[in-house]
């Protein structure tokens, strides 16, 4: 069974910082390109970072400058570092990989941003 395992996130004011975390069970993690996507309200889940097994990352054009996706594969562990946060970025976030050709999801975390 392949479990991801979120925790982080909370109230923070603009211009603040959080980090995510995303612990992975199972051996699959340090093949797996792994994935950050996020949904505000009322609003579809999109996609924000992508990091390959081999440390290559991409970036919404909405985050580009400001987070920062990162991995631990000796800890089975994905990283968002959020800085310069906005309002805007209030959502709950989610990572992701691909399993067995199916979407694997966390539970996801509430970041929430006050003005």
């Amino acid at each position: 069974q392949v479990q991801l395992v979120q925790s982080g996130g909370g109230l923070v004011q603009a211009g603040g910082s959080l980090r995510l975390s995303c612990a992975a069970s199972g051996n699959i993690f340090n093949s797996r390109t792994m994935n950050w996507y996020r949904q505000a309200p009322g609003k579809q889940r999109e996609f924000i970072a992508t990091i390959t097994s081999g440390g290559n990352t991409d970036y919404a054009n909405s985050v580009k400058g400001r987070f920062t996706i990162s991995r631990d594969n000796a800890k089975n562990t994905l990283y968002l570092q959020m800085n310069s946060l906005s309002p805007e970025d209030t959502a709950v976030y989610y990572c992701q990989t691909n399993f067995n050709g199916r979407p694997i999801w966390g539970q996801g975390t509430q970041v929430t941003v006050s003005s």
